[in-house]
């Protein structure tokens, strides 16, 4: 079990579940999934049973995604940069 109160605010957990993994990225489970399988974040640890990712991995790989989302178009950007 998690007991997050356990570390100061200013020092976050290295270790994530999946959920908290997707979270810092800023996506869902299912895309972070999807990111994982395709090399775009990192494979999780094992500690046990249990499956970890290293949070300062995962901050590394998110630098190296692509400025523009790799080329891809959102529609909804036309609206939001309004």
């Amino acid at each position: 079990m998690s007991r997050p109160d356990i570390l100061p605010i200013s020092l976050p957990p290295r270790g994530l579940s999946r959920p908290q993994a997707a979270a810092v990225v800023g996506v869902s489970i299912g895309t972070f999934d999807t990111m994982v399988t395709d090399g775009r974040m990192p494979r999780p640890k094992m500690i046990g049973a249990r499956k970890v990712w290293d949070r300062v991995r995962v901050e590394e790989a998110f630098v190296e995604l692509p400025e523009d989302g790799g080329g891809l178009e959102n529609p909804c950007d036309a609206i939001f940069d309004r």
